[in-house]
């Protein structure tokens, strides 16, 4: 297929994923206070990170996202290791992500994503705990951090509010601020995607590096850069069928959405080199331990990862892919959209 005809069946095989994703996002915010998850995930200890490692899985929060959030949780007396972990699974994984990865990694791979990112955030969260809490004076969001959708998942939803009203509002966050957030990293993914999958043939990307020294330097790329769950999934998907190992590619999905260079400048100026350090050992070791124990599964079991990637997309007909890619491009358009969504 040319470069036009792989965007659009990448897009069509998003649409309603991604469509669905927005929506459970939109609860969420509408009926999550956030008193509560400040109640959850605040304390410290195994239970505390293993709480914040749960909690923050399902959230729509990008990397960035997460950042005042997690400054907020640790202002308020949480300890370092729950907010490491909460910092990590938050972007590592989100109830859109998930979805689209079902759509376009298929169930193995959606299955290691959502136990690597959770694996991620309890083991550096571990690394981190043993750190005293020390003093540090407040900082001010990177750049990245100030989109509404972003400065601690846009303004809080009011729980007095009629059912109506907070729906109202929850779908405006994930209609408008969250969409307006990762639409055009959602945009950038399709676009490297479809230029590997029409581009270059499997043996160029599967002939580079493999093993180990892949999974490294898929952690070093990915560690630095900004991106999003969501625009990683495509990029991944490309991946996985010019013949790069899961193992590599689910290294890629964890390194990459979970941190970037505006989280691990927060976390030094917030929590001081020596957290920054232990930080990124957790999240490269357990990026690194997760890439392996899949390479091993499949090795074991034979598996194809490959080949079941098209699983997902024979349960979604064909009019609900285009109707919900002509809803969310029909969304993007921001005049009709402020119409339909004004604020309650």
């Amino acid at each position: 297929m040319n470069f036009r005809e792989t965007i659009l069946e990448l897009a069509l095989d998003i649409a309603p994923w991604l469509l669905m994703g927005l929506v459970i996002a939109g609860l969420i915010k509408a009926f999550l206070p956030q008193d509560v998850l400040q109640r959850w995930i605040g304390g410290a200890g195994f239970g505390a990170i293993t709480r914040a490692a749960l909690i923050g899985a399902p959230l729509p929060l990008c990397s960035c996202g997460a950042i005042p959030t997690g400054l907020a949780l640790h202002r308020a007396g949480a300890g370092k290791g729950p907010v490491a972990a909460f910092m990590i699974s938050t972007p590592g994984i989100g109830v859109n992500s998930i979805a689209l990865s079902y759509a376009l990694l298929g169930p193995i791979m959606m299955l290691a994503r959502i136990l690597g990112a959770i694996f991620a955030a309890m083991a550096t969260g571990l690394v981190v705990a043993g750190q005293r809490r020390t003093a540090v004076a407040p900082t001010e969001p990177s750049a990245c951090c100030k989109s509404k959708s972003c400065a601690g998942g846009g303004d809080a939803v009011a729980p007095d509010l009629p059912v109506s009203a907070r729906l109202r509002a929850g779908m405006r966050y994930a209609f408008v601020d969250m969409l307006d957030d990762i639409g055009p990293w959602m945009l950038g993914g399709l676009v490297v995607a479809a230029l590997i999958l029409s581009s270059l043939p499997p043996e160029v990307l599967a002939g580079l590096l493999t093993g180990l020294p892949l999974m490294l330097l898929m952690a070093v790329i990915g560690i630095p850069i900004y991106i999003c769950a969501s625009a990683a999934t495509p990029i991944a998907a490309a991946m996985l069928l010019a013949g790069v190992s899961p193992g590599a590619v689910l290294v890629f999905l964890l390194a990459g959405p979970i941190t970037s260079l505006a989280t691990l400048t927060i976390i030094w100026r917030e929590m001081g080199k020596a957290t920054l350090m232990r930080y990124g050992a957790g999240v490269i070791g357990s990026a690194l331990t997760a890439g392996l124990v899949l390479e091993q599964f499949v090795s074991l079991s034979g598996i194809n990862i490959a080949a079941t990637l098209e699983t997902s997309h024979s349960v979604v007909p064909a009019w609900l892919s285009w109707a919900a890619l002509g809803f969310l491009l029909m969304v993007a358009a921001r005049p009709l959209r402020r119409a339909v969504l004004r604020p309650a």
